[in-house]
């Protein structure tokens, strides 16, 4: 029996991989426990998850405000904003839980999350097998490529943090990527070529981590839609912007509804109702879905092009519109656009005939559902959580 200490950020797309993992290694008689910032952690996580310290003051608020701020930059700006406003400050916050959640738990492996850099050095200084679990495909193709300058600045960060959290000062290996194993919650059908740095360790390309029907993932449960609303006849679309873009995603939100006025597509949106106030029969707004459950009943799925919505999505063969925002967001929509299984559109400036006429093309076009379900088909093949926990369990051999 080992024990997996799991160290997260407070975002969703990069806790939930974490769950059916999890459950799959403690069904194999593992203790697995989480380490992030507070009560944001314990809300992502199903009931009964076991969370060993944290940090405090880092809410729901304070990331929404983040967001907030950065929801005007694109580009250079955008991706400097990411780690000098949210990412370095967050894993100098965490450093001192993470550290003493490794004193407490005393794990035999960590799992850290690529945002969550607190646990990189203290598995590296501590000298605990670490594994990355990248839940952005963006970082395994370089993001700083197009933008050395940005990456050099962020590369001399990653070492003045390493610095900071005890290691030696000329530790300048990327924080990103363990050098024992790297778990990729997808597969190349969806990335393309990987893209490195020096000293990473084996990649790991399981798919997306999903949770089977019946198990805690909240991911997963009674939609709770009006009465016969699945049954109606026209296609079905999911509109998600995921959990920290809604209020600034009201004006494309809007949009979608003009889009489908005629009522020859229906829409599922996730969104605060008050947000949008009325909206016809067939649109429903939902302040939350079971996202896999909603996924499986529909035809397809609007997204910022967050990599946990699309890797849900071509999970069960949906193709996408994607409309990115910010951060890694665009080099995902890119991924879905090469890969055939969508088309872009840009979130500021779309107006409802043109999104209209993409919305009806993934609906409508063949290619596009082909597309999606060849990766459908990869992330099958690649096995999952259950792939996942194998390749851990080699690290504790």
């Amino acid at each position: 029996m080992g024990r997996v200490l799991v160290v997260v950020p407070p975002l969703a797309g990069h806790v939930n991989p974490t769950i059916a993992l999890a459950a799959r290694l403690q069904e194999r008689g593992h203790v697995v426990s989480w380490v992030g910032c507070g009560e944001v952690t314990r809300r992502l996580l199903p009931e009964g998850a076991t969370v060993t310290g944290g940090v405090a003051g880092i809410s729901e608020t304070t990331v929404a405000s983040i967001r907030q701020r950065s929801s005007g930059l694109r580009g250079a700006a955008a991706l400097k904003f990411l780690w000098e406003d949210f990412l370095f400050p967050l894993a100098s916050a965490m450093l001192p839980a993470v550290d003493a959640a490794v004193e407490d738990f005393a794990p035999d492996l960590v799992v850290v999350d690529q945002q969550a850099l607190a646990g990189a050095v203290v598995a590296r200084r501590r000298e605990v097998p670490w594994a990355t679990s990248a839940t952005t495909s963006a970082e395994l193709v370089d993001p700083f490529a197009p933008l050395p300058k940005v990456g050099e600045w962020v590369r001399r960060g990653m070492a003045r943090l390493a610095a900071d959290g005890g290691l030696d000062a000329g530790d300048t290996r990327d924080l990103r990527f363990s050098e024992h194993l790297v778990l990729a919650f997808t597969t190349e059908a969806l990335t393309g070529p990987l893209t490195l740095p020096p000293g990473s360790g084996p990649v790991a390309m399981v798919g997306p981590s999903l949770e089977a029907p019946g198990g805690d993932d909240p991911r997963h449960g009674d939609p709770e839609l009006p009465a016969g609303w699945m049954a109606r006849e026209e296609p079905r679309v999911l509109v998600s912007l995921g959990t920290v873009n809604a209020e600034v995603g009201a004006t494309f939100m809007r949009t979608c509804i003009q889009a489908v006025a005629d009522e020859a597509v229906s829409l599922i949106m996730v969104a605060p109702p008050e947000l949008l106030g009325p909206v016809p029969g067939h649109v429903v707004v939902r302040r939350f879905v079971p996202q896999l459950s909603v996924l499986a009943e529909v035809d397809a799925v609007v997204s910022h092009a967050g990599h946990n919505t699309v890797c849900e999505a071509l999970a069960y063969g949906r193709p996408l519109v994607v409309a990115p925002i910010r951060d890694d967001q665009p080099i995902v929509a890119e991924q879905v656009v090469r890969a055939g299984a969508g088309r872009r559109v840009r979130f500021g400036r779309v107006r409802a005939p043109e999104l209209r006429e993409v919305l009806d093309s993934v609906l409508f076009d063949d290619r596009f559902r082909s597309a999606a379900a060849a990766v459908q088909r990869s992330f099958s093949a690649a096995g999952g959580a259950e792939v996942a926990a194998d390749r851990l369990l080699e690290l504790l051999a």
